[in-house]
């Protein structure tokens, strides 16, 4: 774990109407966040409400990040490709208590393991509702609440071309991640894409961490049309 993490704290957002209506206008969020579909998904929320998206899709890269950068609120995903999500959450939560950290996972003991690492708040996968990730930040940053609340609603469609590469990803490490961890993380990453994807069947494999299985399904999926939130993955075998 490094040690010489260094976090500048950023001056805390000034209230008042954006005139461009865009309620998060001047806050950068670090998403650190292995899968592209749900970075996807994370990027229109903030564009929408006038938040620049930085992602780190690994605790390596999160480290590198902040070493140059100081986010106004961080999102950590909890299985990464190179440890826990925990251990990041804790370490700002010593050497940056300002800062806002929020823990985010599709797993549903996500949220009691991210507020005992030290999170000020958690982010529940699948990310779908505009409404209730601007719920969570009206909490958390409170001087940009009032404007949070005439945010506009918009449907969040991630695009298909980043599910597609969740899924080749996934694939590939099923024969590049050996061992019973690898296969955790493996079935992890999995399970939180065909969550974040409707895919009821690919969801299910991987939550009993079927190897065979996932690798059709995946293989299934990659050979047929490119999918987004259609609203029919759920009947999909």
């Amino acid at each position: 774990m490094p040690n010489n993490l260094t976090v500048e704290l950023p001056n805390m957002p000034v209230a008042g109407v954006q005139p461009n209506g865009l309620p998060l206008q001047g806050v950068t969020v670090l998403a650190v966040e292995d899968s592209r579909f749900a970075s996807e998904a994370l990027r229109l929320m903030c564009r929408r409400l006038g938040a620049r998206l930085r992602r780190a899709e690994s605790l390596q890269a999160a480290y590198s990040h902040l070493k140059l950068y100081r986010p106004d609120l961080v999102i950590v995903d909890l299985g990464l490709p190179d440890g826990r999500g925990e251990a990041l959450i804790a370490e700002l939560a010593v050497r940056a208590p300002r800062l806002v950290v929020l823990g985010m996972s599709g797993d549903a003991g996500g949220r009691p393991r991210s507020l005992a690492a030290g999170a000020h708040g958690f982010v529940e996968k699948p990310l779908e509702s505009l409404a209730a990730f601007r719920a969570l930040l009206m909490r958390h940053l409170p001087d940009r609440a009032e404007d949070l609340a005439l945010a506009s609603e918009a449907e969040m469609v991630p695009d298909a071309l980043a599910l597609r590469d969740d899924l080749a990803h996934a694939a590939a490490l099923l024969d590049a991640r050996p061992g019973r961890e690898g296969q955790a993380y493996v079935a992890g990453f999995v399970n939180g894409v065909a969550r974040h994807a409707r895919d009821a069947a690919l969801a299910d494999a991987a939550g009993c961490a079927r190897l065979e299985e996932i690798r059709s399904l995946l293989q299934a999926r990659l050979d047929g049309p490119d999918h987004a939130f259609d609203g029919q993955r759920e009947d999909r075998a």
